[in-house]
């Protein structure tokens, strides 16, 4: 019971339900393994009393905890601390350092926290207040869905970028009336060849990846000039070359080729000197970065002497702050203020798609997407080592649609760091993320309260569930979107913990409800608790309603039931194929009755096109906050971006936009496309219906 009692103390659940009435206990070397990796040896029952003790003597002699939290409106400090000696003196202080009153709760924000007795004993930490609620979005918006590399232009080189992004919101926005773009994570990928496509299992969160430049857009290059310019040219004409296959059908986005030929161009930019202004702005931008911007340009350096991987680099390069990498970083100035000056070029382009989004009266804007972590080998794994569990990976445990659980190959954060460090790289990381933001959406949102942790070398079925402080977490996620003014949209799809939403949504972060889903197993329907599709009106306001989203079949696929013979055709299936697809018809018809009830669909009705526009008239009923489109649906795509339990078997985020034929598309067609506009028509009248202002119609190219 001891070691049940430790693992307890550090936030370690010592068993977990796989579904509703069903508890399985944790392996013990699980326990004992996870422990290890927050710093606890565990092995022995001696051991065990020995941390127990040590535990017990650290919270005696502590004064204050290393981050306080607190929410505005909900107690004070004196009542957060009120284990404090009575002789405590407690003072607050700003970041500028300006002392507060210390029993009045200062405005949401960053403040330092120290304590001292009578005694003599004192003690600092950091103080966080959060806003009580995040304002939300103004009023209801709809707007896009993409996988930006998946949305090239003819101005593109062979994939999406930021420039295409600046487009799809200027035109979205001002030709549509769309509230926002909500696109793929852009963070910077562990470098190839190959590298690894997948935007979830990135080098670094916390800077983006340069693939992403619009090369043409960056100021020097309307100075080049001489040899440079024909090699620039060159280049150019290569890049087109490259984008016209990727437009035949059945093509694939080559990432790799398409960083070859802008990684040479960007070498010949870096040959045209800073006008002074320019060169300004990048000193203050270095200066603004700091140590982290340092440490990633520093790894990527590093990355391209010794590899991919730094834990295969020379023992000496494996330690961010050695005496070794600080040598290295010096005789490698150069190539390590390159990888910085790819940065600013990459927040520079951040920050003018956003811009246009505001400019084309966007109420939102661009959504980012943060990843639930980073891969093993990458930048963040290793100048955030300190933080990060070694050993651990996060993963999923086994459940009713995955009896083997899930390892995502992703190393978590590490509680008891985390809070060690007053949350800063947490806190740091969000920040970085909502720079250019209107709004965030947190994959797997249900990783701020607890997260499986698979030991290295074990089956994601025996791993453990860790805890983190979710108040820490969402406080200091809220602060930072108060700050930047910005929604924030938690995935929550999938086994979510009893009180994850209802929290959530307390505190103002929008859920996602994924059409498909959303059935009423509770009693909300008329019917109540049967399992049937929930009416519109039972939705929840606060939240992202869609049809589908990347890692679900287009909507298309879905109502023809091609997603389920893909699933056949590698393999995927768990039941015999006529069995899935009797299921999937039968969930399908269900959907088209409840349709067909609303009014939505005329009877009969089998065009696909028709029930795409039906489905998403649905959706527009429902009282969501945001009501996201995905953008393939708007032009009868009908592949999935990804397709969850393959690797090689199908070419998961490498896929271009396409037709109903498969046939490519690119923006400048997409942005004319009929079909896109009945379906965006429908929508916004819709809208106008449940909001009481009657027809709206929409624009035309």
């Amino acid at each position: 019971m001891d070691r049940v009692r430790l693992a307890g103390l550090y936030g370690v659940d010592v068993t977990y339900r796989p579904a509703p009435g069903r508890e399985v206990p944790v392996p013990e070397e699980t326990v004992v393994a996870v422990l290890a990796a927050l710093g606890v040896d565990a092995s022995t029952p001696s051991a065990v009393k020995t941390a127990l003790t040590a535990y017990e003597t650290r919270r005696a002699n502590r004064l204050l905890p290393p981050c306080t939290v607190l929410r505005s409106g909900r107690g004070t400090l004196a009542q957060t601390l009120r284990a404090l000696p009575e002789d405590t003196r407690l003072t607050v202080e700003t970041e500028t350092g300006e002392a507060l009153d210390s029993a009045v709760t200062p405005p949401p924000g960053r403040y330092a926290l120290r304590a001292a007795t009578a005694d003599g004993r004192t003690s600092r930490g950091d103080l966080i207040v959060a806003p009580e609620r995040l304002a939300g979005p103004t009023g209801r918006a709809f707007g896009f869905m993409a996988q930006l590399y998946s949305t090239l232009s003819q101005r593109s080189w062979g994939m999406g970028d930021l420039g295409d992004l600046a487009d799809l919101a200027a035109w979205s926005g001002r030709t549509l009336g769309a509230g926002f773009v909500q696109i793929n994570p852009l963070h910077a990928a562990v470098p190839g060849p190959p590298t690894d496509p997948s935007p979830y299992r990135p080098s670094s969160r916390r800077f983006p990846d340069p693939v992403y430049l619009r090369i043409e857009e960056v100021p020097e290059y309307a100075y080049l000039s001489g040899e440079a310019r024909e090699k620039a040219d060159a280049l150019s004409r290569r890049a087109a070359a490259l984008r016209d296959t990727v437009l035949l059908k059945d093509a694939l986005i080559d990432r790799d080729a398409v960083w070859a030929l802008k990684a040479e161009a960007l070498e010949l930019l870096r040959e045209v000197p800073l006008s002074p202004g320019r060169r300004a702005a990048y000193v203050d931008f270095l200066a603004e970065q700091g140590q982290a911007l340092d440490d990633h340009a520093t790894w990527s350096t590093l990355a391209e002497l010794h590899g991919a991987d730094w834990h295969t680099w020379p023992a000496g390069l494996r330690d961010p702050r050695s005496p070794q990498v600080a040598r290295a970083r010096s005789e490698h100035m150069d190539r390590v203020d390159f990888h910085c000056w790819l940065s600013w070029l990459t927040d520079a382009q951040l920050g003018a798609a956003q811009r246009s989004a505001r400019d084309a009266g966007m109420t939102i804007g661009v959504v980012h997407d943060l990843a639930v972590g980073v891969h093993p080998a990458g930048s963040d794994a290793w100048s955030m080592q300190h933080v990060l569990a070694t050993g651990m990976s996060v993963g999923a445990p086994p459940d009713a649609f995955n009896s083997r659980g899930q390892d995502w190959g992703l190393p978590p954060w590490r509680p008891d760091a985390l809070a060690a460090t007053g949350y800063a790289p947490y806190r740091d990381l969000i920040a970085r993320m909502l720079r250019h933001a209107g709004g965030l959406r947190i994959d797997h949102v249900m990783g701020l309260f607890r997260l499986w942790w698979v030991p290295e070398g074990r089956p994601p079925t025996e791993g453990a569930y860790v805890r983190y402080d979710a108040e820490a977490m969402l406080g200091l996620l809220a602060l930072e979107a108060h700050r930047a003014g910005a929604v924030v949209i938690g995935e929550d799809l999938g086994t979510v913990e009893p009180g994850v939403r209802e929290e959530l949504a307390g505190r103002g972060i929008l859920g996602t409800s994924v059409m498909w889903f959303e059935r009423d197993y509770e009693g909300t329907g008329p019917k109540g608790g049967d399992g049937r599709p929930l009416p519109p009106e039972a939705w929840r306001e606060s939240c992202l309603a869609t049809v589908t989203t990347h890692d679900l079949p287009s909507t298309a696929a879905r109502l023809t039931g091609e997603h389920v013979e893909l699933r056949h055709r590698l393999g995927l299936l768990t039941r015999p194929l006529a069995e899935e697809e009797a299921a999937d018809a039968a969930e399908v018809a269900e959907w088209l009755a409840l349709l067909g009830r609303l009014g939505l669909l005329p009877e009969g009705a089998v065009d696909e096109e028709a029930v795409v526009k039906a489905v998403h008239r649905f959706l527009a009923r429902t009282p969501a906050s945001m009501v996201g489109i995905w953008l393939p649906d708007t032009v009868g795509d009908r592949r999935p971006q990804n397709l969850p339990g393959t690797w090689d078997q199908y070419p998961n985020w490498r896929l271009p936009v396409a037709d109903a034929d498969g046939t490519p598309l690119t923006l400048d067609r997409i942005a004319v496309s009929p079909r896109l506009y009945a379906l965006v028509d429908d929508v916004r009248q819709a809208m106008a219906e449940a909001a009481g202002e009657g027809p709206d119609g929409g624009g035309h190219p």
